[in-house]
């Protein structure tokens, strides 16, 4: 072969493989979000209401057919892990997450049982993160409903009374709650609502809550919707906290929703709301958040079940 047939063969082989990697990359970049970057779309339990628990093995079958990968549980009974995990083995979902109160009975996944059986319970199922899902209430709440309150009345009233201090004892209360489960290999995580982002001077609770955490310990679960509920932009609490984020929850709400700290919202499908999800889930992903589960408040328009189709289905065909 003459030098110049082996320049142009050279360049040629170049230009091809330069072409491939482009048209790549392309094909890449116009996958739908999860399959790019190989992440399952999960579902919190919670969505289905209170009925899901009682036969999970039925509850499990119907997540994984509409194509979920993952699910978080909204609670746990510690006697229950071993028969969780057989559900969950049968029908190949994987559950990284379970929701843990603060304070629970004895048979309960609560912070202020024994540690070392919760972390137990939890490496049964392949838990990593257990999730605080509301603050830890201080004692001189009255948590009886007043005349006129139901449960949502009363995290509002006792919502609207958190101080600083509260909030710092809740952060407190966290790292101490994370220290005691590092031996079994479990992380601990905050989920907001949108109580957390009420003024507290040049402050509120949610940041009060970042600042005073371990970041090698606590991660946080930012619930989106509520956020944006609170009037706050979800992609820039992001941007402005890279690395504190390991999980969210995806929740949709419709414009009506005015902005508001006392658990009030106007919710619906994810995909048929207000939030952008082509730059928030990238801008969720940059932040550092892997696992991202669904999950709609009530009421509903149609059936649970129904509800959580058009999510997951959204979400498995939306580009980002």
């Amino acid at each position: 072969m003459r030098p110049s047939s082996l320049h142009l063969h050279r360049r040629g082989f170049l230009a091809a493989g330069l072409a491939a990697m482009t048209a790549s990359g392309a094909s890449a970049a116009t996958q739908p979000f999860f399959k790019q970057h190989g992440l399952p779309i999960g579902l919190q339990l919670y969505t289905l209401g209170p009925d899901a628990q009682v036969d999970l093995p039925a509850t499990f079958a119907a997540v994984a057919a509409i194509g979920y990968k993952a699910v978080e549980l909204p609670g746990l009974l510690l006697s229950r892990a071993g028969e969780v995990r057989a559900a969950l083995d049968k029908t190949g979902l994987v559950c990284p997450s379970v929701h843990v109160q603060p304070r629970g009975g004895p048979a309960d996944a609560a912070f202020s049982n024994d540690l070392g059986k919760l972390g137990e319970a939890l490496n049964i199922l392949g838990v990593k993160t257990a999730v605080a899902p509301i603050f830890l209430i201080p004692e001189r709440f009255d948590l009886k409903p007043q005349p006129g309150e139901d449960r949502g009345a009363v995290l509002r009233r006792i919502g609207a009374g958190m101080t600083a201090d509260d909030w710092k004892r809740n952060a407190e209360f966290m790292n101490e709650k994370a220290r005691g489960l590092k031996a079994s290999g479990i992380k601990v995580g905050y989920h907001n609502h949108n109580f957390e982002f009420a003024p507290l001077g040049d402050s509120n609770g949610f940041e009060i809550l970042l600042k005073n955490t371990d970041p090698t310990l606590v991660s946080f679960e930012l619930d989106v919707g509520w956020v944006a509920a609170a009037g706050v932009d979800p992609a820039k609490v992001f941007a402005h906290h890279p690395g504190r984020f390991t999980q969210m929850h995806v929740k949709d709400i419709k414009a009506d929703t005015k902005p508001n700290y006392v658990l009030s919202m106007d919710p619906t499908e994810v995909g048929s709301g207000v939030l952008p999800w082509k730059t928030l889930l990238p801008a969720a992903y940059a932040a550092g958040v892997r696992d991202f589960f669904v999950e709609q408040e009530p009421p509903f328009a149609r059936p649970r079940i129904e509800a959580a189709k058009i999510c997951h289905d959204y979400l498995a065909g939306l580009t980002a």
